[in-house]
This record gives structure tokens, sequence and C-alpha cells, in this order.
């Protein structure tokens, strides 16, 4: 009776303990203040245009991703260095392509990220047209199918 309690406390401990080192493993380093204010606001304007390469749907100032606390760094370092920020985002785009940025220019290189929802809308109107008229078009031809069932030369009575 006493090892099924020894057991019990060991996995008790062993428990605890696992559960301890998991929320460490999760836990991230709180993000150091801004050395210069003036960086930090300049850094957050430009990563508002950048989409976050992991998220996909939010912006590199909004990310919480690793790659995008990197990139928020590379960033940093390179507004320290005097980089205008046209300069910023062109390396951005050198590196990345013209995905990272949230308004991609339109060029022939970005026409389908451009005009793919208009045209995928557009095929999906002619899909329902046609589906529209298809269906109306069998339901005239059952209406059709019912007339030629009743006998048209019956004599009508007055």
């Amino acid at each position: 009776m006493k090892l099924h309690l020894v057991l019990l406390n060991t996995l008790k401990a062993i428990g605890f303990v696992v559960l301890v080192n998991a929320s460490v493993a999760y836990a991230n380093d709180a993000l150091p203040l801004a050395d210069d204010p003036v960086v930090e606001q300049r850094l957050n304007t430009i990563a508002e245009e950048l989409r976050c390469l992991v998220c996909q749907n939010e912006s590199l100032a909004g990310s919480r991703a690793d790659l995008a606390l990197d990139l928020r760094r590379e960033l940093r370092g390179l507004i320290k260095a005097g980089k205008s920020d046209a300069e910023i985002k062109d390396f951005m785009v050198s590196r990345y392509g013209d995905f990272v940025l949230y308004r991609p220019p339109v060029k022939p290189k970005t026409w389908l990220l451009w005009f793919a929802p208009l045209i995928l809308l557009f095929i999906g109107l002619l899909v329902l047209v046609r589906t529209v008229k298809h269906s109306q078009n069998k339901q005239n031809r059952t209406d059709d199918d019912w007339d030629l069932e009743t006998p048209a030369s019956a004599p009508e009575k007055y």
C-alpha cells in the first residue's frame, strides 16, 4: 500500500515538472522599450505597409511570429543605418518579392494578384447565369411536355 502512495506522489511530481517546463518553453522575452521613439514610429509606419510572411493576413507590425520579430529587428537596423523608406521597401521586395507589400505595384508580374479576384467573380457569374438558364429551360421543357400530353385534337365543348 505504501508503494502505491509513493508511485502516485512520484507521478504527481513528474506531472508538475512537465507542466512547469512546458509553460516556460512557450514564454517569450518581453520586447525592450524603444531606444529612440522616432525610429520606432518610423518602423511601425513601414511595418504597417508590409505583410507578415508567416501570418499572411497580418501586417509585419501586428504579427507576433518569430520571423516578424526578426524582420522588425532588420528594419530597425536599416532605419538606424540611414536608409530611406523607399530603400527599405526595395530591400524587402528584392529579398521576399512583391508579395511582402500590402499594396504591390500593378505590373505584368502582379497582374494575376490584382485581377484574379475579378476574373474569378466573372467566372462565377457566368456559371450562375448558365445554371439559372439551364434550370429555366428544363422547367420550360417539362411544361411543354405537359402540354403535349393533353390531347390538343379533342373537340371543345361550348
